[in-house]
């Protein structure tokens, strides 16, 4: 047998960038960096579309945006939304929407798509899960049946979903774990990187890898040097908004994102508010994807140009402007606080979709603002702008 000539840190030579063995089928094209941050305006080209960027993702969990339809983010421009494989393959399953001719077909989405790799969810049922070299064992939270997901079995699952981007299987450790584990960890899912690139076919899907490390500066760029040494069509920053506080989490992220390819797609996984938004761009990063937008919607708080609105408050009861005097959503240009309340106080569900449309109408049309003015060498005006509003205490409640 000949001598290996693996690298302490780095994977095997068949998986390295030079070998070009992952070239997928998602392609990024750099189109212009604000003149005084590092603001990036690109575009990611799909097998569904054409995506601009930087770009905010809905969530999507079980195959849809919770209270919006299809046609909803459609008129709101959503470019991408994402998907979740560890819901999906526990219910309907993927067999099902395999059957059913894959997931754009069976939710009735003809834009792109990203399916994440189902670790973080496993990851966070605590001790109901097991984890191993091979894995993580876990009991349903549907019904407590026993499944092992594996990077082999993540990919698999995906692949059959038919996302135009996939994510490879890995680790997300608390902010607070030790150390000693924190490498541990990176280690495996390094090791876990590349069982994923083994198991991912390339013919519908491009495969992304994720760069842990927590607040450790050593420990990311240590890590994104080995992730980033295979060739993939994209890196994402796992690890992030999961439990520190935002300063913290905007100083990792803007010494984490320049230690990505300059040529491929950075995302920033589970982020965030419109202040990260801004602060993270600025660093660098093109994708964006959080439950905020939509989850609080769903409980009355609402974003605007004026700061947060909390519509379930007696104060709205006969207020008769419209939510956001500057917004031009549906719910805006319709309907008045004073119904809103009534709505939401009432609990009819419309009251959901209006609240939803209208978040991700201010995050949307953020990111709009965002690219046009990363175009026109004006990003750092608009972060200033959106700073400026979101940092001001009595924004609280508009």
């Amino acid at each position: 047998m000949g001598t290996s000539t693996s690298t302490p840190g780095l994977p095997p030579p068949e998986l390295r960038g030079d070998q070009r063995v992952a070239p997928g089928l998602v392609r990024y094209e750099l189109l212009h960096v604000d003149a005084t941050t590092g603001a990036r305006r690109g575009r990611l080209h799909t097998p569904h579309g054409t995506i601009e960027t930087p770009v905010f993702m809905p969530v999507g969990t079980v195959g849809s945006v919770k209270a919006c339809a299809p046609d909803d983010l459609e008129r709101l421009g959503a470019q991408i939304i994402l998907g979740n494989t560890y819901h999906l393959m526990l219910r309907p399953t993927e067999a099902l929407i395999g059957a059913m001719g894959g997931l754009h077909r069976f939710i009735s989405w003809n834009r792109p798509m990203l399916t994440d790799s189902g670790g973080f969810q496993v990851f966070s049922l605590g001790p109901t899960r097991k984890i191993t070299e091979e894995g993580v064992a876990f009991a349903s939270h549907l019904d407590g049946k026993k499944h092992l997901l594996t990077p082999e079995r993540s990919i698999e699952i995906q692949e059959v979903l038919g996302a135009d981007v996939i994510m490879a299987f890995d680790e997300c450790p608390p902010a607070d774990s030790a150390r000693p584990y924190f490498e541990a960890s990176l280690a495996r899912t390094t090791r876990w990187l590349e069982r994923c690139v083994k198991a991912w076919n390339r013919q519908r899907s491009s495969l992304f890898g994720i760069v842990q490390g927590g607040l450790h500066p050593d420990l990311r760029k240590a890590h994104a040097e080995a992730i980033c040494a295979i060739d993939l069509p994209g890196y994402a920053l796992g690890g992030f908004s999961v439990g520190e506080a935002p300063p913290a989490m905007h100083e990792g992220v803007a010494f984490s994102a320049p230690l990505l390819p300059k040529d491929k797609p950075r995302y920033l996984m589970g982020v965030g508010t419109p202040l990260d938004l801004v602060n993270c761009v600025g660093s660098g990063i093109d994708m964006f994807d959080c439950v905020l937008p939509t989850r609080t919607a769903r409980n009355a708080l609402l974003y605007t140009s004026q700061g947060k609105v909390v519509i379930k408050n007696a104060r709205y009861a006969r207020d008769e402007g419209p939510l956001d005097p500057a917004c031009s959503c549906y719910t805006c240009r319709n309907f008045s606080r004073a119904y809103l309340r009534h709505l939401f106080v009432a609990e009819e569900l419309v009251a959901l979709r209006l609240n939803t449309i209208h978040n991700l109408h201010h995050w949307l049309t953020l990111m709009q603002r965002v690219r046009e003015a990363i175009e026109a060498d004006r990003f750092a005006a608009l972060q200033k702008e959106v700073r400026d509003l979101w940092r001001t205490p009595e924004k609280e409640d508009a």
